[in-house]
């Protein structure tokens, strides 16, 4: 059995000076999958951003201190993919999946629209192309664990403040429309809310 822990760590270099590194010593986890890491790699050139006993493998953004990807894993992966041959997902090092036999770990960053309606429009764009590459994920022969910052709550117990947030990104009803048909139509399963609907969950609000 596989111990997959997720984090967005708003900028990797930051979270290493908060003590990141040494908790997730604590965890052992097998797969490691980080969101927003907010650096080139040539700027990670301390060792603790290679931790012992795992294979670290990066992706970062072209635009300098901006979103990015990583996994850590303890084993050494097939495959490493990188590139959707998508702009939005290339260029901003939102997309990295590791192969292992049988199994795939997929470390996501969707794009946020919180910032403008320029934004909102290019979340809105990668939603759709990104729920086919999901629908055709769920085709293959193999099993894949998703582990994103979906930059959208699901339900209202998944937001500490939901009445006021309706008509607010990451929890307006076209996006948690798409969440539904992620689940329901797609048959992902979110493995949090499997696990426990306890209120009150909160990594973010």
């Amino acid at each position: 059995m596989y111990r997959v822990i997720t984090c967005n760590t708003n900028g990797i270099r930051a979270a290493a000076r908060k003590g990141f590194f040494d908790w997730l010593a604590s965890q052992k986890a097998d797969v490691v999958c980080i969101q927003e890491i907010k650096a080139k790699e040539e700027q990670l050139t301390d060792e603790v951003f290679y931790p012992k006993g795992y294979h670290c493998y990066y992706n970062e953004a072209e635009r300098p201190g901006y979103a990015g990807t990583a996994i850590f894993c303890k084993q050494k992966p097939q495959k490493v993919i990188t590139r959707l041959d998508w702009e939005i997902v290339d260029s901003e090092g939102r997309y990295i999946q590791v192969d292992f036999p049988g199994l795939s770990v997929v470390s996501l960053y969707v794009p946020s629209g919180s910032a403008s309606e320029v934004a909102q429009a290019r979340k809105d764009g990668f939603m759709e192309p990104f729920y086919e590459h999901l629908a055709a994920l769920r085709r293959k022969r193999r099993e894949f664990i998703v582990c994103a910052d979906w930059n959208t709550c699901h339900q209202n117990i998944d937001l500490k403040n939901w009445r006021s947030n309706q008509k607010n990104s990451g929890f307006m009803p076209h996006e948690r429309a798409w969440l539904d048909r992620i689940y329901d139509d797609l048959k992902w399963v979110d493995i949090f809310r499997e696990i426990t609907d306890e209120p009150d969950l909160y990594t973010w609000w």
